[in-house]
């Protein structure tokens, strides 16, 4: 639910979400963080809603990106992955 409500007010979105695909914890300095990847089933066009910048990507392209170290081992997983994902269409 949670994550539903999230994607809903910064993306615009309704989700279905599926299984658990990944589970990591990173130590900062100042806190751990335990981060949970979800498959999840776009109902909508996302688009911005907070000012946020947002593009699709090829998989290849994830390290040029600068993501936060916690994501590291997810974005690594993604770059490797032969799996296609296909942005949405929009509308017309």
């Amino acid at each position: 639910a949670a994550l539903q409500r999230e994607l809903r007010e910064e993306l615009g979105v309704e989700v279905e979400v599926g299984e658990r695909v990944y589970r990591t914890q990173h130590a900062y300095p100042e806190r751990t963080v335990e981060l949970n990847f979800y498959r999840c089933s776009l109902k909508g066009v996302p688009r911005p809603l907070l000012g946020q910048e947002m593009r699709w990507v090829p998989r290849g392209e994830l390290h040029a990106l600068g993501f936060p170290p916690a994501d590291t081992e997810l974005i690594e997983l993604l770059a490797k992955s032969d799996r296609r994902a296909t942005p949405p269409s929009g509308p017309g």
